[in-house]
Formats: C-alpha cells, sequence, structure tokens
C-alpha cells in the first residue's frame, strides 16, 4: 500500500488529475477494504490514505468522463465528482468455451462427479462490483457472476474438443453480497497456444428464467508472476505461454488482476462499474 500511497502523491503533485489518478485511488480503496491492517505503521498509511482519496475525489474536476463497462461499450460522462469506485472496464469477447453450468459454488477447483481436484497454485479470486446510472455509484448486490478458465494444462472442462465432456471443474458461479463482493477459490490458469494466460467472468442479472442484463469479459494476469508460476509444479512441464500479454488480440490492460502473495498462491482482486439497464 505505501506503493500505492507514493505513486498517487507524485501524480497528484505533477497535476496529473483524472483516469490515472482515479485509477490509483480505486486501487488503495480497494487495499483499504480488503485488508484489515493492524500495525501502528499500517494505521498511519491507512490514514494517510483515506486523506490521500478524500483529497483526490475533491480534485477531480467535474464532467470527467468514465467508460463504462457494459455490454456495447457504452460510455458516459459523471455529474459532478467522479465517483472512485465506478472504474470502467471493458466487455471482451466470450470466447468458445462458456458452458452455463449453474454450479453454485466458491470453490471452483474440484469435479463434481468425482470429486477430484484440479492440481495448480492456489489462486483466491475476489471480485468487487458496483452499478452505476451516469450520476451514482452503488455496490451491485445479488448479481450472479460466473468464472471460467482453462487448467494448469490449459485445457477447459466440458468440451468435446478437449476430451472433457461431462467434467465440470475450474467452473462455477457466486452471487454477489450487500457489497457487492464475489469471492472463488481457484488454480492459477494454464495457457493454451494463441492466448496470453486469462481467466474468463460473466455478470448477469435475472427476472425468473429470463435474462435482464449481461456483461462479459476476462481478466488477465501480470506476466512476471506468470514466469515466477512457470517454474513451479505442475506447470513447469510446459513452459512460458508462447503468446504475450501484447501479443494477444484480445488482452487490454484495464483488465488486469491485481495479485499480491496469500499463503501458497496469490489473491486476485479485481474492482468493476457496470451499468446494468
Amino acid at each position: 500500500m505505501a506503493n500505492l500511497i507514493g505513486n498517487l502523491k507524485a501524480t497528484m503533485a505533477d497535476g496529473k488529475l483524472g483516469t490515472t489518478t482515479t485509477h490509483l485511488a480505486m486501487q488503495l480503496g480497494a487495499r483499504l477494504t480488503n485488508h484489515a491492517i493492524r500495525t501502528r505503521h499500517g494505521q498511519t498509511l491507512r490514514r494517510e490514505a483515506i486523506a490521500l482519496m478524500i483529497a483526490v475525489s475533491a480534485a477531480v474536476p467535474i464532467g470527467c468522463t468514465s467508460q463504462l463497462g457494459g455490454i456495447g461499450g457504452a460510455s458516459d460522462s459523471c455529474q459532478g465528482n467522479c465517483p472512485l469506485p465506478c472504474v470502467s472496464r471493458p466487455a471482451v469477447t466470450q470466447g468458445p468455451y462458456f458452458v452455463d453450468e449453474r454450479l453454485n459454488r466458491s470453490d471452483i477447483r474440484s469435479d463434481p462427479s468425482d470429486g477430484s481436484l484440479q492440481p495448480g497454485i492456489p489462486l483466491h479470486l475476489r471480485l468487487t462490483v458496483y452499478q452505476t446510472d451516469g450520476t451514482t455509484c452503488s455496490a451491485f448486490p445479488g448479481a450472479t457472476v460466473d468464472i471460467w478458465h482453462a487448467n494448469a494444462e490449459g485445457v477447459y472442462s466440458d468440451e468435446a474438443v478437449e476430451g472433457t465432456a461431462g467434467q465440470k471443474f475450474l467452473r462455477g458461479y457466486q452471487v454477489t453480497d450487500e457489497n457487492g463482493v464475489v469471492e472463488f477459490t481457484t488454480i492459477y490458469p494454464g495457457w493454451y497456444s494463441g492466448r496470453t494466460i486469462h481467466a474468463h467472468f460473466k455478470i448477469r442479472t435475472f427476472a425468473g428464467s429470463s435474462t435482464t442484463y449481461d456483461f462479459t469479459s476476462q481478466l488477465f494476469f501480470d506476466e512476471g508472476i506468470t514466469a515466477q508460476v512457470a517454474t513451479q509444479s505442475p506447470y513447469n512441464t510446459r513452459g512460458l505461454p508462447d503468446t504475450t500479454n501484447g501479443r494477444d488480440s484480445i488482452f487490454d490492460a484495464r483488465l488486469l488482476l491485481t495479485l499480491t502473495p496469500e499463503g501458497d498462491g496469490y489473491l486476485g482482486t479485481f474492482d468493476l462499474g457496470v451499468r446494468p439497464q
């Protein structure tokens, strides 16, 4: 968090108010929200961070533009100060491997048919979803969030072409809580030829059996961490991906997870604002 505070101070000192400043403040807010800070030094950082966030919210100019994530990638302008949590995230292709399994579970590592677990480095995903009407921003409770991705060998479940028909590992959904948060326990994804490492997510709302809102996108991973993961079992039998983030046809830096070490694996956090209308 100290690095985020330093970057935010430098950006404000240079007068670079706007998207960069807002994104840094959002990351800082996520750290404050998601991590209990108990040490004396941590309490000092927390007070400094809160003061900086207040300063940013007062300094961001009226009428700043926010590209709001959603079907069609519509854009809107905030009326008044842009709310920090409403960070734009682009919708990208669903890809060929979505299967609506309707598996309500937070730990998606197992295959329900036999209970077997996919091997890999643990990944704890925490997504926070906000909703906006263009003027206000608030937590988005009650939204269904699906996650699916390839295993350490780059293979998706329940795909005949992958030889995994009937298996359902690394798929599942959760419903956002009152704070707009969902959490999943999974593994660091593997890669397959032609794509950088990624995970898919879909946010939906329903009225009975009818879908009333559908936003689909992908999450991407820091290549430095991917390089470290590639040296460990079971990933080390395959080496690094043959496609980097920069060469991937879908990659967007705005969809990078924030990854931090957690136990034997990583915590991946991601915040996004959507407009469910």
